[in-house]
């Protein structure tokens, strides 16, 4: 049986979809963009700053499952323009060690709230 997962430290889903899910040893939690979970706005500053907020955000809904980064395995990103690619890509690691979560990165025609930059993961309890 799927089991959502909630975290109050995240931004609440702002559409119909839970901010992670359970489903056996996995947890698949839903793309996260830069929102303020206090004031559910889009944070100030560049993409590198919007990608330190998106990467918080992922770590409170893991906390959320009993889980961290560290517990990460895949990651998909989503960026509004692949210029943005290195800045993002260095806030990024700074969250991560040895060995890396596999990865895809790709540029979109938008994203909500027009953020920047958007990454969903998959994280294991094994």
């Amino acid at each position: 049986m799927n089991q959502p997962v909630t975290s109050p430290e995240a931004p609440r889903a702002i559409g119909p979809y839970s901010q992670a899910i359970r489903a056996g040893q996995l947890l698949f939690v839903s793309g996260q963009i830069p929102l303020d979970p206090a004031t559910g706005q889009l944070v100030d500053g560049d993409v590198a700053a919007q990608t330190r907020r998106v990467m918080e955000n992922l770590a409170a809904v893991l906390k959320g499952g009993g889980l961290s980064l560290a517990n990460v395995v895949r990651t998909t990103i989503f960026l509004a323009d692949m210029n943005d690619f290195a800045k993002v890509n260095e806030a990024y690691g700074s969250y991560f060690s040895e060995p890396f979560p596999a990865r895809a990165t790709v540029q979109v025609a938008r994203l909500p709230r027009d953020a920047r930059v958007e990454i969903d993961a998959v994280a294991s309890y094994t």
